[in-house]
């Protein structure tokens, strides 16, 4: 009787164990990103849904808010679960978000980099985990085709290039210009800078680049900047060269609290597209803005469909951009965001 009861008892243990086995499983959170399900599971391998994370390196101005919004909104259509994180501008908090998707061993990693050469490690760890990166808006420093996927965005040079063109033809090669920079260090800042200041000196050379400061891609932050540069620059100042609408706005600001009327007495031309953007150049206030688009959602789950299917894709997809100015800023702006 005691022999058939002791055996009872282990099996009621063995029991629990597989039950409480059973029930386990990874939420997809943790440190690095909240998990974001779909019931209509697109299943990949034997039942298993597909995980994808997506770094975003922040998430506080319209671009990058559009840009969350329409890679949640396509993994939600397609049945793909979302690893999501803010890095919040912080670089080595967005190492560390991808180096947490790396250990909940999601099947792929949408990044947004901050930095192009501060993001190797976060690199280097999916790399290694032989999780496949895919870079949204932004390089980073590596090899495509070895260390990352591909990359998707727009080319960056040439919208430089746009917005240097509109400005010499509007100012008749003419005039001091202030620019307003991106984020250091950031392929976007680096090469939006570099196709802007070779197209005037190769188109332009009577105009001059008479000071070049960093607003961090932040409206708040462009209005400062450009409050300082009006103290120091004053009258001699004619044009804003903006990386980005935010900062744009911002210097409109500025401009206007330092009595003067943008548009007019300084013209001011950037990159984004935003719906903000095309009101200030319907107002008047703004000359044009290059389009950078931010709905990078179809396009990259795209990719990952292709590579599921064991198909190549290109190291380099370029997204196609319009250009906004007095001519179509009011027949798009409804469509901005």
């Amino acid at each position: 009787m005691k022999r058939h009861l002791r055996i009872a008892t282990v099996l009621t243990l063995v029991m629990t164990l597989l039950a409480a086995c059973s029930s386990g499983g990874n939420s997809g959170g943790g440190s690095g990103g909240s998990s974001e399900g779909a019931s209509n599971g697109n299943d990949s391998g034997e039942g298993k849904k597909l995980v994808v994370g997506f770094s975003q390196m922040e998430n506080n101005n319209p671009w990058r808010i559009a840009e969350t919004k329409s890679i949640r909104e396509e993994a939600q259509k397609r049945g793909i679960e979302l690893v999501y994180s803010d890095a919040q501008s912080d670089t080595s908090k967005q190492v560390a978000d991808v180096e947490d998707m790396v250990a909940q061993k999601v099947d792929y990693i949408i990044l947004a980099p901050r930095e192009f050469e501060g993001l190797t490690p976060a690199i280097e760890a999916a790399k290694k985990a032989g999780i496949p990166v895919i870079l949204v808006d932004r390089l980073v420093k590596g090899t495509p085709g070895e260390d990352y996927v591909t990359f998707l965005g727009s080319n960056f040079i040439q919208q430089g290039q746009r917005a240097a063109d509109w400005l010499i033809d509007a100012m008749g090669g003419q005039g001091n210009i202030v620019e307003l920079t991106g984020t250091p260090g950031s392929s976007v800042a680096m090469d939006r800078q570099k196709g802007f200041a070779d197209r005037i000196q190769e188109k332009a050379p009577e105009m001059k680049i008479i000071a070049s400061q960093t607003g961090d891609f932040a409206r708040a932050e462009g209005q400062k900047v450009m409050e300082n540069l009006l103290q120091a620059y004053g009258d001699q100042i004619n044009a804003v060269y903006a990386h980005n609408d935010e900062m744009a706005i911002g210097a409109i600001n500025a401009i206007k609290a330092a009595g003067k009327v943008p548009g007019k007495d300084i013209i001011i031309v950037s990159v984004d597209g935003t719906r903000d953007a095309l009101n200030a150049i319907i107002a008047g206030e703004m000359g044009a803005t290059v389009e950078s688009s931010p709905f990078f959602g179809p396009p990259v789950f795209d990719v990952i469909e292709q590579l599921e299917r064991g198909e190549q894709v290109p190291t380099e997809i370029i997204i196609e951009d319009r250009f906004f100015d007095s001519s179509n800023a009011a027949e798009f702006v409804d469509e901005a965001y």
